[in-house]
């Protein structure tokens, strides 16, 4: 009997666990599924006037959301690829009427100064971007990552990592160059307050970005984080 009510509870608990970890689950939407949700009429009022690159939905204890990644496609370059001068992203609580935006993100490239070209293109890094719970309250940790290119392409751009914990932003900027004093990382004072486990989660990012070549962060950057350090390079 003792037995039979410990293989009970067990299964409530690993049901619950499942429960809570599908329920901050995210995804990617349709096509069909944006234009349903973000109208004509729905962008207009929410001043989203540039294409939609990428649209998600989420689900956490506190509702349901709806995001937006929009990149004003300004040309295409010589390879053919998308060049956007500047970038919007916005968050959206879709659970009440009227309906909330809860934060907007707005950047651009940086002007050339003098004919001389600063940074070619934005873009959202989709490939690091995350709308999960990080640190098991709850609650889900929109993680926003995204970066120029300067005129020697990623070696000479920008990254931003932004995180949005209970409505707080917290951001990392990051100037790449194949120079090391020419790196230079600027971390919230905040971030260093944020839990363990999205600390831990944003520090993998970096290290992939690195890996992948996407990102040239000091030699010494993870050192310094765990100093605390707010600017690094």
């Amino acid at each position: 009997m003792k037995r039979f009510i410990v293989l009970i509870a067990c299964c409530f608990l690993i049901g619950k666990a499942n429960a809570q970890k599908d329920s901050t689950g995210f995804h990617i939407i349709s096509k069909a599924e944006t234009d349903a949700f973000f109208s004509a009429s729905f962008k207009k009022k929410n001043l989203i006037n540039y294409p939609i690159f990428r649209a998600y939905t989420y689900t956490d204890k506190s509702g349901n959301y709806y995001v937006a990644l929009t990149e004003s496609a300004d040309t295409t370059n010589t390879e053919k690829d998308t060049v956007n001068f500047t970038i919007k992203a916005f968050n959206f609580k879709a659970d009440q009427s009227p309906i909330v935006k809860k934060w907007e993100i707005n950047d651009f490239r940086l002007p050339n100064v003098k004919n001389e070209v600063k940074e070619t293109s934005i873009w959202f890094w989709t490939k690091y971007c995350s709308f999960t719970d990080l640190d098991g309250d709850g609650l889900a940790d929109p993680v926003i990552v995204y970066g120029t290119f300067g005129h020697d392409g990623y070696s000479d751009g920008r990254v931003k990592i932004l995180t949005f914990y209970k409505g707080q932003k917290v951001a990392i900027r990051h100037q790449n160059s194949t120079l090391d004093p020419m790196r230079k990382m600027q971390v919230d004072a905040t971030f260093y307050a944020l839990p363990k486990k999205i600390q831990d989660h944003t520090k993998q990012l970096m290290a992939t970005m690195m890996e992948k070549k996407h990102a040239l962060f000091p030699s010494s950057y993870l050192e310094k984080m765990e100093k605390k350090i707010a600017l690094i390079n």
